[in-house]
């Protein structure tokens, strides 16, 4: 380790490390544009200049490319880092419309904070701002504000160095410098294209989706897991804050999801995650099972508890069906509360969908299902001859989740299943009872490599749903109860 000392105070930095990165670790803010800690160092926002005392007078240079020295003593706020700062400042925003008030960053904004700290003057340039394209549609996701691009080339290198997709370059020179798509390839083929838009540091690169549609401020982030795939990246959900609620329009906007970013956790996903993780809402929100079924009428979940169990208790051959989106938690229930009653494997709920990547060496993985390894750690895999699972004599078939081979269980067979969503498959279930969804509900997933990773509940469940945890519980409680009753 090396020490040296920021503003007379001792830090401790590895060898190599620059300024900036020694800086970070130890907490100590230096404002940046262009540098990023997972992307190479360009240098060119000049925004993170410090003054380093020296024997033979001070000089100034740029943190984020400076290697620390033994003993070097780094000032990162002196009156003229300050002043240096703000001559940047000025030059920065040269051509940059500073439209803060309306600026659809909404406060998230780099440009915004170190323009109030360190500039706050208008314009000195008697000459007019350079104007560019407002909106320019850099791919079917991500819309592009020109004028406000301070070309710090941050997505460049991005699609450089993380996503290697190589779809953004540097157009022209100068003022007149703009961000494209490179000629022969469509940023849209980028599977994580969107991860420019959250670092981008300046209001320039937008969600089409999120676009003049909320706010930053009226919505609130819940820490969760995206269910993608077994690498069960950490994100943030963002929905809207009970207190901005909407009165006048569909009920349904106030719960949901009106974005999803990267939650960074250096364990799974570092602070990057793929486009599928952006999309959850087309996921969590289709049409959902709110109401139980027996035998095809309407009931009360009271009902179909009992009629569930009822034939828990009376099947001879049962093979449940185990879901790999059920949290540990629910794994847990169902193989202390169910699982002696069934013969019990571990299906797929979700698998790749036709144009999807399948794998890649970022982020995604072959199984498309977020708590696989937990349960195969309880049960075997579903085989794909679903008939040495599942044999002409089986008189019961438990479903928990989507994804059973519906086709090959026997006609003769009753079926009580567990599910979220409202799906043709779900009139071949003699007792049909509904269940929450993850952003419902608590829980933790285990991802392939064996990391536990929690979510929080978002939204209340609606009226008729269950949890599946207590469910397990409450069928186990009624099948106990008729049991004695015979």
């Amino acid at each position: 380790m090396i020490e040296f000392f920021i503003n007379g105070e001792p830090v401790q930095a590895e060898t190599g490390q620059t300024v900036m990165q020694a800086a970070v670790a130890a907490g100590i803010d230096i404002p940046s544009f262009c540098w990023h800690p997972k992307l190479s160092v360009p240098g060119n926002c000049r925004i993170c200049m410090v003054e380093v005392e020296a024997e033979g007078g001070a000089w100034f240079d740029i943190s984020c490319n400076m290697p620390v020295t033994k003993g070097m003593r780094v000032l990162t706020d002196s009156e003229k880092v300050k002043e240096l700062r703000k001559d940047t400042m000025q030059f920065i925003t040269l051509n940059h419309p500073v439209d803060c008030g309306i600026c659809n960053k909404s406060g998230e904004c780099m440009l915004q904070d170190h323009h109030f700290a360190y500039n706050g003057m208008p314009s000195l340039s008697r000459d007019p701002k350079t104007h560019a394209t407002k909106f320019y549609p850099l791919s079917e996701r991500i819309m592009l504000d020109n004028e406000r691009c301070i070309m710090c080339s941050r997505c460049v290198r991005f699609t450089a160095e993380i996503s290697k997709s190589h779809a953004l370059g540097v157009q022209n020179r100068g003022d007149h410098s703009l961000i494209r798509p490179a000629a022969d390839v469509n940023f849209d083929d980028d599977a994580y294209s969107d991860n420019v838009i959250d670092i981008c540091p300046v209001g320039a690169l937008l969600s089409r989706e999120l676009l003049d549609h909320a706010r930053v401020w009226y919505l609130k982030a819940t820490p969760s897991v995206c269910p993608g795939c077994e690498r069960g990246c950490s994100i943030n959900i963002w929905h809207r804050k009970p207190e901005w609620k909407l009165q006048a329009l569909d009920p349904h906007l106030n719960t949901r999801i009106d974005r999803i970013t990267p939650l960074e956790n250096p364990a799974v996903n570092g602070p990057w995650v793929c486009n599928k993780a952006r999309d959850l809402a087309k996921i969590f929100e289709r049409e959902r099972a709110v109401r139980s079924m027996v035998n095809g009428a309407a009931a009360d979940l009271d009902s179909a508890i009992r009629a569930a169990a009822d034939l828990i208790g009376s099947a001879k051959r049962a093979v449940a069906l185990v879901s790999s989106w059920g949290s540990n938690e629910e794994l847990a229930a169902f193989h202390a509360a169910l699982g002696p009653s069934f013969t019990s494997y571990v299906k797929a709920d979700h698998v790749p969908q036709p144009g999807e990547r399948i794998e890649d060496d970022v982020l995604i993985k072959p199984d498309k299902n977020p708590n696989g390894a937990a349960a195969r750690a309880m049960y075997p895999v579903l085989p794909a001859n679903v008939g040495q699972a599942i044999p002409a004599d089986t008189d019961l078939v438990f479903v928990w989740g989507e994804g059973a081979p519906f086709a090959a269980i026997p006609d003769s067979a009753k079926v009580v299943l567990l599910t979220s969503y409202a799906l043709p498959e779900n009139a071949r279930a003699d007792v049909l009872i509904p269940i929450s969804v993850q952003t419902e509900r608590d829980g933790h997933y285990t991802n392939f490599a064996g990391t536990v990773t929690g979510f929080e509940r978002c939204f209340a469940k609606q009226p008729g749903v269950a949890d599946a945890q207590s469910l397990f519980e409450a069928i186990f409680s009624a099948s106990a109860h008729l049991a004695g009753a015979r």
